[in-house]
C-alpha cells in the first residue's frame, strides 16, 4: 500500500540471511505400497495415466523405467503431457474427451488403471466414460489424500517421483503380455498416420488448423515452448502435438482460461528466458486479453504469437453443431435487420492491425507454405512478432473416440436438437458412478 511504502524501517541483518526452502518427498506408506504392487502384478490390461503431478515431482526418469520395465502403456493428461516424450514405444497420448484415439481404446479395456499425479478431471475421464471395464480398479499416486482417493482407488500417498521409484521394485518381473504390448504398438503407429494426414491435410481455400500445428511441428525445436489455454486449439494440441521436450508444452486447459495465452507467455519467456516461446491464440480468446503485448514489448521480451483467425468461435461452434443447435451466435456477423438472426456479412475485424498498433512487429500470412517463412523470421527476430493466419473453422479434425457430458435440452422444436439428446442419453447411460475412497478399516 501507497502509505506503507513511504516509510523507513530499520530491519535486522539476520532476516535477509539466505534460506534453502526443502520440499518434501514423502514416500509410500509400505503397506499401501504392497496392496497397489499386488493390484498390478495381477492386472491383465493395465495403463497408466501421467498427470501434472510427475512434471512437478519431476519424475521424468522413474516413470520411463516402470515404463520399460513393464511394458505398460503410458497415457497422459492435459497437465501430464511430455512427461513421457510422443516417440517413447510406451507413450499412446493424451487420454479422455480430447485424447488420443489409441489410449481411449487401452482405457476402455484396462482392468487396471494406475494415476500418477493426476486429478482425474473430467477432461481426463471423458466425463466418467472412459475406463468402460466393468471390473476396473484404480492405484492412484498422489501427494494428495484427496486425490489419492477418487474412483475408490488404492490409495497411495506419495511424491510421483518417490512413488514410482518404490512401485518399479515393488512389482520386479511383472511384465505386459507380447501380444497387447504388439496390438498397442500397431495401434499406435496407425495412428502416427493419421496424424500425419491431419498435419498435411492440403485442405482449400482456407488451410486447417491441424495445418497451422503440422508446420509448427515440423520446424519448431524441441526446447521450444507452445502456451495455449483455450477453444479447439487445446484440444487439438492434447490430441495431436507431439512433445519432444518435457516443458516444451505448456497449455492451461484445467479451467479454460480465455485470454491466458499471450499473458502466460510472457510469463514462461520470464521463467526460460533461452527458449523460444510460441503463443498459439484464438481470435475469441485473443479478444479477451491482449494488453500483455505492450508490456512484452516495452520490457524488452521477445514471443511469437501464431493468431489464428477464423472469425468466430470455433470449439462452441462445433460443440453446438454436435448438441442439434446449427453453431447459433458463434461467427463474427452483423445482425440481419429484417431477421434479427446474426447471419450477415462477416464483421471487419483485423486482429493483425490491433497487434500492430500495441507496437508488435506482424507478418500476415495466406497459405502453409508462408506461415513457415514467417516462423523463420520470427525466430530470427528479436522483437516480440505476431503471425496472423486465417482458417477455416469447418476443416475436419480427427475424432477422440471419447465423449464430455454437454447436456442437451430435453424439449426443442428442432429436429437437431431431439436426436442429439437421444444420443446424449445415451452416452450418459454408460457413466460410471461417483466413488469415493473404499469403506471399511485395515490396520494390518
Amino acid at each position: 500500500p501507497q502509505d506503507v511504502q513511504a516509510e523507513a524501517f530499520d530491519w535486522p541483518a539476520e532476516l535477509f540471511a539466505r534460506r534453502v526452502w526443502h520440499i518434501a518427498r514423502p514416500v509410500p506408506e509400505p503397506a499401501a505400497l504392497d496392496r497397489a504392487a499386488a493390484l498390478v502384478r495381477a492386472a491383465k490390461k493395465p495403463l497408466l495415466v501421467a498427470g501434472g503431478g510427475v512434471h512437478y515431482s519431476e519424475a521424468y526418469d522413474a516413470l520411463r523405467t516402470f515404463a520399460e520395465a513393464t511394458g505398460i502403456p503410458v497415457a497422459d493428461t492435459q497437465a501430464g503431457k511430455g512427461a513421457l516424450l510422443w516417440d517413447h514405444p510406451q507413450a499412446v497420448g493424451g487420454v479422455g474427451s480430447t485424447g488420443s484415439p489409441v489410449a481411449n481404446a487401452l482405457a476402455r479395456e484396462a482392468d487396471v488403471v494406475i494415476g500418477v499425479g493426476t486429478r482425474w478431471s473430467d477432461f481426463t475421464t471423458a466425463s466418467r466414460t472412459a475406463f468402460a471395464n466393468p471390473g476396473v480398479r484404480f492405484v492412484n499416486l498422489n501427494v494428495a489424500a484427496f486425490d489419492a482417493g477418487k474412483h475408490a482407488g488404492v490409495s497411495v500417498v506419495a511424491d510421483a517421483r518417490a512413488g514410482l521409484e518404490a512401485l518399479v521394485d515393488a512389482v520386479e518381473g511383472y511384465r505386459v503380455d507380447d501380444a497387447d504390448l504388439a496390438a498397442y504398438t500397431e495401434h499406435r503407429e496407425r495412428w502416427t498416420r493419421v496424424v500425419d494426414g491431419a498435419y498435411h491435410l492440403g485442405h482449400t481455400p482456407l488451410p486447417a488448423q491441424t495445418e497451422v500445428l503440422g508446420a509448427l511441428d515440423d520446424v519448431l525445436d524441441p526446447r521450444d515452448v507452445v502456451v495455449q489455454a483455450a477453444g479447439s486449439l487445446p484440444g487439438d494440441l492434447q490430441m495431436l502435438w507431439r512433445a519432444r521436450d518435457q516443458k516444451a508444452y505448456h497449455v492451461e486447459y484445467a479451467s479454460s482460461c480465455m485470454g491466458y495465452e499471450i499473458a502466460g507467455a510472457l510469463g514462461v519467456k520470464m521463467a526460460a528466458p533461452d527458449r523460444e516461446v510460441f503463443a498459439l491464440v484464438g481470435d475469441g480468446s485473443y479478444l479477451m486479453l491482449a494488453s500483455e503485448i505492450v508490456t512484452a514489448v516495452s520490457e524488452g521480451i521477445k514471443l511469437t504469437l501464431v493468431i489464428v483467425q477464423n472469425h468466430g468461435f470455433s470449439s462452441i461452434g462445433s460443440l453446438s453443431e454436435s448438441l442439434g443447435s446449427q453453431r447459433f451466435g458463434t461467427s463474427y456477423r452483423y445482425r440481419d435487420p429484417a431477421t434479427g438472426q446474426l447471419d450477415g456479412d462477416t464483421l471487419p475485424i483485423d486482429l493483425a492491425a490491433n497487434v500492430q498498433s500495441l507496437g508488435a512487429d506482424v507478418i500476415r500470412v495466406g497459405t502453409i507454405a508462408e506461415f513457415r517463412e514467417a516462423i523463420a523470421t520470427a525466430r530470427a527476430s528479436d522483437r516480440t512478432t505476431a503471425i496472423h493466419i486465417e482458417t477455416d473453422p469447418l476443416a475436419p479434425v480427427p475424432s477422440s473416440e471419447s465423449w464430455w457430458d454437454v447436456p442437451v435440452s430435453e424439449v426443442s422444436a428442432l429436429d437437431s436438437t431431439r436426436e442429439a439428446r437421444k444420443t446424449y442419453e445415451h452416452a450418459k447411460a454408460s457413466q460410471r458412478p461417483l466413488l469415493g475412497p473404499a469403506s471399511g478399516r485395515d490396520d494390518r
